[in-house]
Parts: structure tokens; sequence; C-alpha cells
């Protein structure tokens, strides 16, 4: 009798791991061709302004879907010699680090570029580092300012 129970256990165990486990799908975006849709990639804004123009040239930035920014103070090199030749006021600067989609990283620089054209005393300048790595999705989607919750792939 304690044999047919140990067999009947054993058999029951073997079905039970023989089983393939049933997997759950993660509902994945594609695109019109069908294909999975990348995730953005992201850019690092670097951008040095004047220290009266900050709240601005943030206030412009953050327009175009940033989520994160952050500013440090920074002083130019130039000697009072060549400010006073150049025409130039003060040599305090802020420097703004924004983290941008890669698909809105040419609309900023473009719209910052114009700015610096035209706006009285705001000259600057800006560039972009990709980003090569990022830890945890949630930071991402923050990031990438990804308000529809959706899992990334």
């Amino acid at each position: 009798m304690m044999s047919s129970v140990a067999n009947e256990t054993e058999k029951k165990t073997r079905r039970t791991v023989a089983k393939p486990t049933a997997r759950r799908t993660v509902s994945k975006a594609k695109t019109a061709t069908g294909h999975k849709a990348a995730p953005q990639k992201l850019k690092l804004l670097v951008t040095v302004v004047p220290r009266r123009k900050t709240e601005y040239f943030m206030d412009l930035i953050q327009s175009f879907d940033v989520n994160m920014q952050f500013c440090s103070t920074a002083k130019g090199t130039a000697t009072s010699d060549i400010m006073a030749l150049m025409g130039l006021e003060d040599n305090e600067k802020r420097v703004i680090f924004s983290v941008v989609r890669e698909d809105m990283a040419p609309r900023v620089l473009l719209a910052l570029e114009e700015k610096f054209a035209t706006i009285k005393n705001a000259k600057g300048i800006a560039m972009t580092v990709p980003l090569t790595g990022m830890i945890g999705v949630a930071i991402y989607q923050f990031l990438a300012n990804n308000r529809k919750g959706g899992k990334v792939t």
C-alpha cells in the first residue's frame, strides 16, 4: 500500500514538473510595420548661460518635455581687458544640465540657438552628450517623460 501511494505521488510530481509553465506576456508597443518600438534614447543637454538669464532658459528647456534639470554656478575665464574689448559686462555664468529625449534634442538646440541670437545679453552655448546606460525602468520613464506608464522594452 505504501509503495502505491509513493508511486502515485511521484507520478503527480513528474506531471507537474513536465508541464511547461504558463508565461505571462507583456504587451509591447509595436510600430506600424509590426516591429517592436525601441525606447527613446536620452541625451544630457549642457547649456551655459549668463546668470541673469538662468530662469528664462530653464523654463524654455522645460517646455520641451524635460522632467529633470539642475544648474550650477560657473565663472568665465576671460580677463577684464578681454571683457572690456568684447563689450561684456560680467563673467558670472550658470551651467544648466538637462536630460532630454533624443528626438527632442535638435528642437531644443535650435530654439536655444535662436534665443542666443535674438535676446539681448543672452549669449550662451549648448551641446548634448548621449547617455548610453540607465538603471531602472521607472527612472527611465521619468526622464523620458513617459506619462503613459507603459512597460519599456
